[in-house]
Order: structure tokens, then sequence, then C-alpha cells
């Protein structure tokens, strides 16, 4: 194995450096804007319906210039699977470092059914026409 594959930073940093050129796409494409360099949701724009991600660009730029209540209202479940990402990366980084063994959320036995059906459950509940549940739709 080669020295660069068993560094201990090396995956955390390329992970970092993956996700601050994202935000940096984000910030510089201004995805609030319509018409922009940004891509609309290929779900959006084939079949006309809100996705589980639809709104997640408009919620990372929000997020990034520090408005939480408009990043909620573009897409609260991106916010939320956000903050249980960190967690988990905070988690890789903290075993990384002390070599213990630190139990994420994503180990636990029934985390990905129970993404599945919040994912699923989402995109159902941003799709009715009823007006308290119609203004998740974005």
């Amino acid at each position: 194995m080669s020295v660069l594959s068993n560094h201990r930073v090396l995956g955390p940093a390329t992970v970092v450096v993956g996700a601050g050129i994202c935000c940096a796409a984000v910030l510089l494409g201004d995805p609030t804007t319509p018409g922009g360099v940004l891509p609309m949701c290929p779900t959006k724009l084939i079949l006309g319906v809100t996705c589980p991600g639809c709104g997640s660009q408009r919620a990372l730029y929000s997020l990034l210039h520090g408005d939480l209540f408009a990043s909620l209202h573009y897409n609260a479940a991106f916010v939320l699977a956000l903050g249980l990402l960190l967690f988990a990366f905070g988690a890789y980084c903290l075993r990384l470092s002390t070599g213990r063994r630190i139990r994420g959320w994503q180990n636990m036995r029934y985390s990905a059914v129970v993404l599945l059906v919040a994912v699923l459950g989402w995109f159902v509940v941003r799709n009715i026409p009823v007006e308290p549940l119609w203004s998740l739709h974005v």
C-alpha cells in the first residue's frame, strides 16, 4: 500500500475540498436567479413534479448566506440531511484521529429504511396540492 492511501488526513481533506468547490459553484452560480448557469432539476423539468431534492441548490445558497429560514423554505429535508451528513463526517474524522470506533447514525440497524421512508414521504407531501402542504412546493 502506498503512503498516501494510509494517510489519515487525505480522505477528510478531499471531502472538505470537494465540498468547498461545490459551495463555491453554488455561490458563484446564484441558483435564486432564473435562467442562471446552474441547471434546473431534471425531474421538475421533465415530469413537472417536485422531487425530494428540488430546492437544494437554493437552500445551500441561503445557508451560505446565513439565512436559515429561507433555506428551510426551499428544502427543509436538505437542511436536515446536511446536518446528519456533518454529524457523520465529524464522527468519521474523530474516529480517524482517536482510533476509537464511533458509531454513527448510518450504522444503526434500520437507518436505511427510515431514510428511504422519510425521502419518499417528503416526495409525496411536497406534491399534495392542499394549501398547508402546497407551501412546501418550490
